[in-house]
């Protein structure tokens, strides 16, 4: 008979090495501490907003950011929508349309420092991504002074980058009702 203890220790063991089975090695698809792993995982599971702007100018957030390459698509109505991949990062993009998603098999805290480095791109006071210049941040359309890389990522949060010029005002975005969380049992 195992004692119990001893179980306990054997089986988060196992869970540990089981994780880190699924962990491929995707050029670009993972971050510091982030894994991409064969399957997404949606224990942990939210999603925040990105806009970038560069002087005023709206620029897009790559699809696939975070998915292993090759990759499945189908047609969206923000242009294809990555479906499958090689391996998928806790922090990865579908599509175009700026929404970070936040899958991971364990609940912690993930910042925009974290998705920048998994989309292999610089973030800090004076660029974002490849844009230099002054980056000033807004989440939920309030300024954010300091370091943008340490914004933590919320469920439903929108995050406004605005590079080189502090233009555009923080702009609205709503999320599509399949991101709405679900009702609470009273």
């Amino acid at each position: 008979m195992v004692p119990k203890i001893g179980l306990a220790l054997i089986l988060a063991v196992f869970a540990v090495g089981a994780v880190a089975a699924q962990n491929v090695d995707a050029p670009g698809a993972s971050g510091p501490n982030i894994p991409c792993d064969r399957m997404e995982s949606v224990l942990f599971h939210h999603h925040a907003h990105l806009a970038i702007y560069v002087y005023g100018s709206a620029q897009e957030v790559p699809r696939g950011i975070g998915i292993g390459q090759p990759w499945e698509t189908v047609p969206g109505s923000d242009g294809p929508v990555i479906t499958g991949g090689s391996c998928f990062s806790w922090l990865h993009t579908h599509s175009t349309n700026g929404i970070l998603h936040v899958e991971a098999p364990i609940p912690r805290t993930f910042t925009l420092g974290d998705f920048f480095a998994v989309w292999g791109q610089p973030l800090g006071t004076s660029q974002a991504a490849w844009a230099a210049g002054p980056v000033v941040a807004y989440v939920d359309g309030i300024r954010v002074d300091g370091d943008p890389s340490a914004i933590v990522l919320a469920n439903l949060q929108v995050i406004q980058l605005n590079v080189g010029l502090d233009s555009p005002p923080p702009q609205p975005y709503t999320f599509p009702a399949r991101y709405a969380p679900a009702p609470q049992s009273p």
